[in-house]
């Protein structure tokens, strides 16, 4: 069987340079700011001319934390990381091609002083310098299925945030309410529930520690990155 070989067209740019604390699906943390900077030889306005026209962009790129794996089953989190399932009937990173698909919204067209394209998108739940495979218009009488099953992928109730104000005011203001709704969503693995943990996650120059317990995630410290 033939292989194809894939080149990155871009790299996305955002304030999570690490997989924890992303959001587990695009759209969810639909403040989440990203950039999706084009790459030579694709960095030319006329590779998206007419794109500013959609309000809504997919994004096929590479799990490149995770690698490949032709593992059959995998563990999801969902189901509290000891049900196997069929690589195929999940999200896993960990795949025979560590691809994802992800949807995101189109904010803004910029032209850099160079001549190279960046979009400014929302919702996007990438890892800082993820290579980007291709972008597709979003189309809504074609993409959406409002009467899909999800399986065992049943959406999850928010968290309530409680966090001291004034831990955020290092965080330029801008970027706080997209903080309080990726931690909405319980950055923890989902087979973890020690309420007595601190978790510590990346997010800008800053790490963000918090417990949870129950439906309560507080935040207990918000400080500038040490290493």
């Amino acid at each position: 069987m033939q292989t194809l070989t894939l080149r990155p067209v871009a790299v996305y740019r955002c304030d999570f340079p690490d997989k924890f604390g992303l959001p587990r699906q695009s759209g969810l943390a639909g403040d989440l700011q990203g950039r999706v900077v084009f790459l030579p030889p694709f960095s030319s306005p006329d590779y998206i001319r007419g794109i500013d026209g959609y309000s809504h962009l997919w994004l096929l790129w590479q799990f490149d934390r995770a690698g490949s794996s032709d593992t059959p089953t995998v563990r999801p989190p969902k189901l509290g990381g000891n049900t196997r399932v069929g690589v195929f009937a999940s999200r896993a990173p960990f795949r025979p091609n560590p691809v994802g698909l992800s949807c995101v919204r189109l904010e803004r067209v910029e032209i850099l002083t160079d001549g190279t394209p960046v979009l400014h998108v929302a919702g996007g739940d990438l890892a800082d310098n993820t290579p980007v495979f291709d972008i597709k218009p979003y189309l809504p009488y074609a993409d959406a299925v409002p009467e899909a099953k999800s399986g065992f992928a049943k959406t999850g109730g928010t968290l309530r945030v409680v966090c001291d104000e004034t831990m955020l005011e290092a965080v330029p203001e801008e970027k706080r309410a997209a903080l309080k709704q990726v931690l909405s969503f319980d950055p923890r693995p989902g087979y973890q529930d020690d309420p007595g943990r601190v978790y510590k996650m990346r997010y800008a120059s800053f790490d963000v520690a918090f417990r949870v317990k129950e439906e309560t995630l507080v935040v207990v410290d918000v400080g500038a990155v040490s290493d």
